[in-house]
């Protein structure tokens, strides 16, 4: 059985070192759609325009306003002792968020009493607004002990911590997901096309004549792209982290045992297409359908599932990638060991063991 099987993984190594765009596509593309992706897709905001509104004019309200346009996040476009401007600033575009400080508030600060800043933001984009108002909070907490977001009642606002992304950097968090993404789709489309292209080119006629079981024919079909796939998903996180800063802080090893059970069965299920598709581009549409949208909006990529409606929450438990996701931020963003991740390994191996079981049956039926 080992002996046909690598035959048959021999022959399709062959196969790809002569169809070189091919081998090019399947070990390139990863990195470049990362490349493309991660530079193009950010939830970090940057750049918002800013108006000051300085009501006291000491020497504490001016370090409260250059707190924020010290930062990244914001420019300071307009600087005014009157917040009824602010209404036809706002109303015109020109401003994005404003900083008012209350007359008063260097004393208050100085003699320890509670104190506030207004922060207002436009919100006709309720994400960027969520957004920049954490950016607010932030550097609301780290200005001083005694101020009081908005005047708001309750205790002191204190310098908070971030673990394991502490520039809450959005890279860190969709890099992973983009790198699942992008080896799903490549895995599932590259196994469905090897086996319809045998089918074809009617090479599938002499295979059946052969004493091939339909286990070694698939296993001898899918190591091929097991391989293309651990090198294309090692460039994947070398460019992350020379590109993104996102380290891999965990175990290497544990890392490719978990990117190699998740993308068998990305193969499993490209092999299973196949087996129901009589046409590569048949085999092409159903792959991207149902590895590209399942990948983007059902496994927590984006979209949380715990925001999502019940139904979909029970969906989501037939997508991979899910699994994948949670283990690989734990291993890549938190440095975590098997103990917090063996369960989402192991639905990554049954996964895999079935897509390929019922790959198996329907071959078995097709010769």
């Amino acid at each position: 059985m080992i002996r046909r099987t690598l035959a048959v993984a021999v022959k399709e190594l062959l196969q790809l070192r002569r169809d070189w765009r091919t081998s090019l596509a399947l070990l390139g593309m990863p990195m470049v759609l990362l490349l493309i992706y991660g530079f193009a897709l950010s939830f970090d905001v940057e750049h918002v325009r800013l108006a000051v509104v300085d009501l006291d004019g000491s020497s504490a309200s001016r370090a409260a306003a250059r707190a924020f346009t010290e930062s990244r996040t914001f420019d300071l476009v307009a600087f005014g002792r009157d917040v009824r401007e602010l209404d036809a600033a706002f109303d015109t575009g020109r401003i994005q968020a404003a900083l008012v400080v209350p007359a008063g508030y260097g004393d208050d600060l100085a003699a320890g009493r509670p104190t506030s800043l207004q922060f207002v933001v436009d919100g006709s984009d309720a994400q960027t607004a969520g957004t920049v108002l954490a950016y607010a909070r932030q550097i609301v907490a780290g200005i001083s002990p005694v101020i009081r977001e908005g005047g708001a009642a309750g205790p002191p606002v204190g310098v908070p911590l971030v673990w394991y992304n502490p520039d809450l950097a959005s890279s860190r968090f969709l890099v992973p997901g983009l790198v699942a993404f992008i080896l799903m789709v490549t895995s599932v489309i590259a196994t469905a096309l090897a086996v319809v292209r045998e089918k074809e080119r009617g090479t599938m006629e002499s295979l059946r004549a052969t004493p091939l079981a339909a286990i070694e024919l698939l296993l001898g079909k899918t190591l091929p792209y097991l391989l293309v796939g651990a090198v294309s998903s090692a460039g994947s996180f070398a460019l992350a982290w020379a590109l993104f800063g996102v380290p891999v802080r965990g175990s290497l090893l544990w890392l490719a045992v978990v990117t190699l059970l998740f993308l068998a069965g990305g193969l499993g299920w490209g092999v299973l297409i196949s087996t129901l598709a009589d046409s590569q581009q048949v085999a092409f549409q159903a792959g991207l359908i149902s590895a590209m949208l399942p990948t983007l909006l059902l496994s927590g990529f984006i979209f949380p599932i715990s925001s999502m409606p019940p139904a979909l929450r029970v969906i989501t438990h037939v997508v991979p990638a899910r699994y994948f996701l949670v283990a690989l931020r734990d291993i890549v963003l938190k440095g975590a060991g098997p103990e917090t991740w063996w369960l989402q390994a192991l639905a990554l191996a049954v996964y895999g063991g079935v897509v390929l079981l019922l790959a198996t049956a329907r071959t078995v039926r097709s010769l």
